[in-house]
């Protein structure tokens, strides 16, 4: 009996003790699990359920020109919080409060008197604001150091640069397409919980501060870009239209030096404006290019040498009949050779060379040149264009096309395919950003010219650019674009838009544009002005030219481009005018100024001396003369030949040199 017991006792040892023993292996492989498997994802969770994170504005890297001059930079401003737990007197403090941070009082209450521990009171504040809540010394309130965009420009280049929102992701232009590049990292505020999850204050703690992006550096010039922005908002509001846009481009490398919309708006304030004026129409926007595609033809007809320079075509006295279409000229012109076609933008000599060159070669050429394709320009919110499939074309598409109608292309487009005759056949990539660089300097991508393809022969680039050269010269549609001192080859365009309700050509409305390359010789800017819309004058030559004239010349002499001297022995397209002898720039008057009669000092023509030269000019003719800028002198009031009075306001504006 007494074994039986001693057996039994054993047994219930052995079975409590293997229990024992299986649980406490159980309860060390839980053990095991949460806090060696399990720990990071339950240390979150603690963290999650104990802490708040309140996440700040991360900074954003600056954008530059290319000259280092800022375009885009982050600001640091105080942003205002409040800890209500902390304020003693929420009345007293709403009472001082509401007035400065700009909110009424009833929702300030509501803000202090919640169930939260931290509210944003205002954020990105004024340093005068900042200042006058810290002299109030109230328990519970506290500043944080968050970034905003600014752009020190205003309106300049507000188009390409974009903008951002609040977050702050970029919108718009290259501040979205280059946002992960730009954008830094994000720092943030954490705010304790206790075991009821209700927040504690932190008294200002900042655990990490947010961190800047990288830098960007444009091809952009900001003189160049503030040149070519007041040359077309003149053209603009000379010629009474819509709007307009100019792109001043590197023909040799495909750089993009500017890039001007008008309107424009300012992305400081972007949200007071449409949208429709926040597009970038330079590269969003495609019209059909009218008579500048004449290039395009006669070089693909050179080049496939269907045609000679010299070659003579019928132009029917201004009428011609095809596919059931007539086609007309501004003028009644009888036999044009195929320079003089291009001279005097005959549509009826385009389409007649366009049938000898065939539809299948014209289309492989254009498609060659760019058009119906991105460019790949490095900008969000490219358009294609329209260039239709050959297959699509009917019997009058080959003859309209060959006169810019019928197709479609983007100023980007039309700027990258004309640089292509100008650097002697070779489509270029046209970019933007120049290279992107740390906080520190350091060069993190640099971006070099691409050259997508060559397009047509060094001779037939060179015969065209000697063709186009004709248009500038007496009798030509460019007439107005011609600079004294330099060769230019260029073209005009002028070209009906179509009415979106009868979907066919509009009567009335017209885009008019002039497009080229200076100096004809050795090209240093391809130059295209269009301008939507014009009342004064429908055509190219008479509203667009000038535009072009105004900012070849601003910018050559600010890239320290010097007019050409007259070589005697050698025959030139244009004929230049045998070179003077020096003369006194106290006296000289520049081409196009006003020459007038009557007492008074006659204002000199500053443009291209330094700040001595002028300084000097102005003590011996007893000048009083606002000095503006420091460099090359660009721009003056009054003109050069004006008679000064003696209530006349007189100023010279200069550039840094290049």
């Amino acid at each position: 009996m007494n074994d039986r017991r001693g057996k039994w006792a054993q047994w219930r040892i052995r079975l409590i003790g293997g229990l024992f023993a299986f649980f406490f292996v159980i309860t060390s492989a839980r053990a095991f699990y949460l806090q060696v498997v399990e720990k990071e994802l339950l240390v979150k969770l603690a963290e999650r359920q104990h802490q708040k994170t309140v996440a700040l504005t991360p900074g954003r890297g600056t954008i530059y020109d290319r000259t280092n001059a800022p375009l885009a930079v982050s600001i640091e401003m105080d942003s205002c919080y409040a800890e209500p737990r902390n304020i003693e007197n929420i009345a007293d403090t709403v009472a001082k409060l509401a007035p400065l941070v700009g909110m009424p009082r009833e929702e300030l209450t509501r803000k202090l008197t919640g169930s939260k521990g931290f509210v944003w009171l205002v954020r990105r504040i004024s340093p005068d604001q900042a200042r006058k809540i810290r002299e109030l010394e109230i328990d519970g309130i506290g500043f944080v150091k968050e970034t905003k965009r600014f752009y020190p420009n205003a309106e300049m280049a507000g188009s390409v640069i974009g903008f951002t929102g609040l977050d702050p992701e970029g919108l718009e232009g290259i501040e979205l397409k280059y946002d992960s590049t730009i954008l830094g990292s994000s720092g943030f505020l954490v705010t304790e919980r206790d075991a009821l999850g209700r927040d504690i204050a932190m008294k200002g703690t900042l655990v990490k501060e947010a961190s800047k992006g990288h830098n960007v550096t444009l091809t952009l010039d900001k003189n160049i870009q503030y040149i070519a922005e007041k040359e077309l908002a003149a053209a603009v509001e000379s010629s009474r239209a819509k709007g307009g846009i100019a792109l001043v481009m590197e023909p040799q490398t495909g750089r993009v030096l500017a890039i001007a919309n008008y309107p424009s708006f300012n992305p400081n304030s972007y949200f007071k404006y449409p949208p429709a004026l926040l597009r970038n129409k330079c590269i969003s926007d495609s019209f059909e290019p009218g008579s500048t595609f004449k290039v395009f033809l006669i070089a693909a007809a050179l080049e496939e040498k269907v045609v000679t320079p010299g070659d003579g075509f019928n132009c029917e006295g201004g009428s011609y009949s095809i596919g059931g279409r007539t086609i007309h000229d501004t003028h009644h012109y009888g036999r044009l050779s195929v320079a003089d076609v291009l001279k005097y933008s005959s549509n009826i000599g385009a389409a007649k060379i366009g049938g000898r060159l065939g539809q299948e070669r014209l289309h492989s050429y254009l498609r060659n040149f760019g058009f119906g394709a991105r460019s790949g320009i490095d900008l969000p919110g490219e358009a294609s264009g329209y260039l239709r499939d050959r297959s699509q074309w009917f019997a009058v598409d080959l003859a309209t096309i060959s006169f810019g109608q019928g197709v479609t292309a983007s100023a980007m487009q039309l700027a990258a395919a004309f640089s292509a005759v100008a650097n002697g056949g070779t489509l270029m990539k046209p970019f933007l950003v120049e290279r992107i660089s740390d906080e520190n300097g350091n060069i993190l991508q640099q971006f070099s010219p691409q050259a997508r393809q060559r397009v047509i022969s060094l001779e037939t680039a060179r015969t065209v650019a000697r063709m186009m050269e004709g248009v500038t010269t007496e009798g030509g549609t460019g007439m107005n674009a011609a600079l004294e001192g330099y060769r230019v080859s260029g073209k005009t365009g002028t070209a009906q838009k179509v009415d979106p309700i009868t979907r066919g050509y509009s009567v009335d409305k017209r885009t008019a544009s002039f497009i080229g390359f200076i100096p004809a010789d050795d090209p240093r800017l391809t130059i295209l002005v269009v301008i939507d819309e014009p009342k004064t004058s429908p055509y190219g030559g008479v509203v667009a030219a000038p535009a072009f004239k105004a900012i070849a010349q601003q910018s050559l002499c600010y890239l320290n481009v010097s007019p050409a001297k007259v070589d005697k022995t050698r025959k030139q397209t244009i004929q230049v005018k045998q070179e003077p002898a020096p003369v006194d720039p106290a006296t000289a008057a520049a081409e196009g100024s006003i020459n007038e009669g009557g007492e008074g000092v006659v204002m000199a023509d500053f443009r291209g001396q330094s700040m001595r030269q002028v300084l000097r000019i102005m003590e011996k003719r007893g000048l009083n003369v606002k000095l503006i800028g420091s460099g090359r002198a660009i721009e003056q009031g009054p003109l050069p030949g004006h008679r000064i009075g003696p209530s006349d306001h007189v100023w010279v504006r200069f550039v840094p040199a290049a």
